[in-house]
């Protein structure tokens, strides 16, 4: 199972972390929310929010999309859903 992987702004905070998707058409949620992919943060002062999921996802195939790549498209997703209600 190969997913993507993009670094996105977490929630309440002006820092990215690691945001998945197992699918294209799937919405962007944060690392935390799949368990199944999740590896265990480094303990060091600093270090990015989902650093070791994202190498152990590379590793397995996963595809890293540019931040401003899924910006574009989460606009577009909110744009049509403003359309169609």
């Amino acid at each position: 199972m190969t997913g993507q992987m993009c670094w996105l702004a977490g929630f309440g905070t002006g820092n990215k972390i690691l945001h998945l998707r197992e699918q294209p058409l799937k919405p962007w949620m944060p690392y935390t929310a799949f368990p199944q992919y999740r590896v265990p943060d480094l303990q060091v002062p600093g270090a990015s929010k989902g650093w070791t999921t994202y190498q152990h996802l590379r590793q397995a195939g996963w595809t890293l999309v540019s931040t401003a790549q899924a910006y574009t498209k989460i606009a577009a997703d909110s744009e049509v859903r403003s359309l169609v209600r």
